[in-house]
């Protein structure tokens, strides 16, 4: 089954994919979406909370799972229309680092489009 996963820096040397970490068991967890709008949906919360913006992949699950287990990560299928909400706090450091790109600044119309976006999901 084809699947939708988090990516950040996709197809680079620095290639993450998106985890939880699960605070009771203190181990991360894939998602793997069923929906490509819903793992949309969550990556647009991810850069709502200052994260670098992750690039939605489209793999087969058993790829995920099998790289999962090879990691000893646990995984977590997003059924499609589940509206999945990212955790209110984040890792202070993750083992992948956001490309070194300089910063630019937004125009205001480019500004007023992300935000009509976000209002879009509510």
């Amino acid at each position: 089954m084809r699947v939708f996963v988090l990516i950040f820096n996709a197809r680079t040397e620095n290639e993450g994919i998106h985890t939880l970490k699960d605070l009771r068991s203190q181990r991360n967890k894939v998602l793997m979406f069923e929906s490509e709008d819903d793992a949309t949906r969550y990556a647009l919360r991810l850069e709502a909370q200052d994260f670098p913006a992750p690039s939605v992949e489209t793999v087969d699950d058993e790829e995920v799972i099998e790289f999962c287990r090879s990691a000893d990560y646990d995984w977590e299928l997003v059924p499609a229309g589940e509206l999945a909400l990212p955790p209110e706090s984040n890792v202070e450091e993750t083992e992948w680092q956001a490309d070194s790109v300089e910063e630019e600044e937004m125009s205001q119309s480019e500004l007023d489009r992300i935000r009509r976006q976000l209002e879009g999901l509510l």
